[in-house]
């Protein structure tokens, strides 16, 4: 993970991409991601599908 101070800008763009390109997550990524999210506040993110 990235320093703190980026840390849910990096995992907000981590799932743009994911979502932007259509990749799947599995269940311990998910986790993940959900657990270094909580304490971030909730964002609105604008995504653009690729392809």
């Amino acid at each position: 993970m990235p320093a703190p101070a980026v840390h849910c800008r990096y995992i907000g763009e981590w799932v743009a991409t994911k979502h932007r390109w259509s990749l799947a997550v599995d269940q311990a990524e998910r986790e993940a991601l959900l657990q270094h999210a909580a304490g971030c506040p909730n964002a609105n993110l604008a995504v653009e599908r690729a392809g």
